[in-house]
């Protein structure tokens, strides 16, 4: 039987950044009947210990789900596995060239390319700077397929205090592609 909740595929690879994916899944946590199904890079794994205070095992538990790395026969392989679409977040420039490319040699990647192939929403929070021109083009490319490209770019115009008021804009700006609201989040307003 089908489960009447929506899914958001949220995939973290080794960028910097990882703070943001912890958040995107403790705001998702608390929408109702939405579940989040999780993959983590290997790279992923030691930046989030790196800049994090929680262990890499712990961030499983954030999701609905969470699937390994190397299981390419996951559900989130499959197209005929509903989804609203997929984040990557933080989105490293050799997880977004392989996307790019159609390298789908794990499952983050093979999740990125079911989400494309079946035309949903795909958001990639791509994480470097600065940026070469292969960078540009790997992301030029996607943006040319529909790919919401994101990089986590610092506003200033909800007058943010902190580095978390940052991470909260960057996490709201995610979910509101997905049609959702963040707590927390200011939009911006002309007034």
């Amino acid at each position: 039987m089908e489960t009447a909740n929506k899914r958001m595929v949220v995939g973290v690879s080794g960028a910097s950044g990882a703070i943001i994916a912890v958040r995107l899944l403790e705001a998702m946590a608390l929408q109702q009947d939405w579940e989040t199904h999780l993959v983590v890079s290997r790279g992923a794994l030691r930046t989030i210990e790196h800049e994090t205070d929680l262990p890499a095992e712990a961030m499983a538990r954030l999701a609905y789900e969470c699937h390994p790395l190397e299981d390419v026969g996951a559900s989130i392989a499959s197209g005929t596995f509903r989804t609203e679409g997929m984040v990557v977040v933080p989105c490293s420039m050799k997880t977004l060239a392989g996307i790019a490319s159609g390298y789908s040699d794990n499952l983050l990647l093979r999740a990125a390319d079911v989400t494309l192939k079946e035309r949903r929403k795909l958001v990639l929070v791509a994480r470097e700077t600065p940026l070469s021109t292969i960078h540009l083009e790997n992301m030029l490319r996607l943006a040319n397929k529909g790919v919401i490209v994101m990089p986590p770019m610092l506003t200033f115009y909800q007058k943010p205090e902190s580095m978390e008021d940052m991470v909260t804009h960057i996490v709201g700006k995610i979910m509101a592609e997905f049609g959702l609201r963040a707590e927390q989040f200011k939009p911006w307003h002309n007034g």
